[in-house]
Order: C-alpha cells, then structure tokens, then sequence
C-alpha cells in the first residue's frame, strides 16, 4: 500500500513543477523561493482538482473511465484503501508492509 500513496505524492508534485516550468503561470519569477511556492501551489491545485473529481465520480456514480483517468492523472489509478483501526501497533505494522 506504500506505493500507492507515494505516487499520489510525487506525481503531483512533479505535475505542478512541470506546469509552472512550461507556463509559468504569468509571473516572472527572479527568485527560487517564488518559483517554489508557485510550484507547490500549483501541485496542491492539481491534486485538489483531480481528487475532487474522483470523489464526485464515485458518488454520484459516474463514468469509472473518468474516475480511473483522474486516479491515473496522480499516479495511480485508485486511491489508496486503509484498514480503519485504533491500534496503533497494529497501524506500524500495516505501515511496514
């Protein structure tokens, strides 16, 4: 289950790297600082978008080719499944795995 959730981290991330580099959204950015906050913006919004359609998709019974195209959009095709519980050894030993 760790890949899963380190694609959703890293693709994103990446994807909003790449928007910025390629568009630089209209701002001139002189300083590495700027760029970087711009970036992170623009990750968070990428997965923020994404994540929202998947969540719409799978409740108001959409099309699944337009929920797996969004999963697959942040590096996986379906959102992680964790296994709800209170004991926490029990959750470093999923964690492990």
């Amino acid at each position: 289950m760790l890949l899963p959730s380190l694609l959703r981290t890293v693709v994103p991330l990446v994807a909003g790297w790449i928007i910025v580099a390629l568009t630089h959204l209209g701002f001139s950015l002189n300083s590495q600082t700027a760029q970087a906050a711009v970036t992170l913006a623009a990750a968070g919004a990428y997965y923020v978008v994404f994540r929202f359609v998947e969540r719409v998709v799978e409740k108001l019974g959409g099309p699944a080719w337009v929920k797996g195209a969004a999963g697959a959009l942040l590096g996986w095709a379906q959102p992680p499944r964790y296994k709800r519980t209170d004991d926490v050894v029990e959750l470093l030993r999923q964690s492990r795995s």
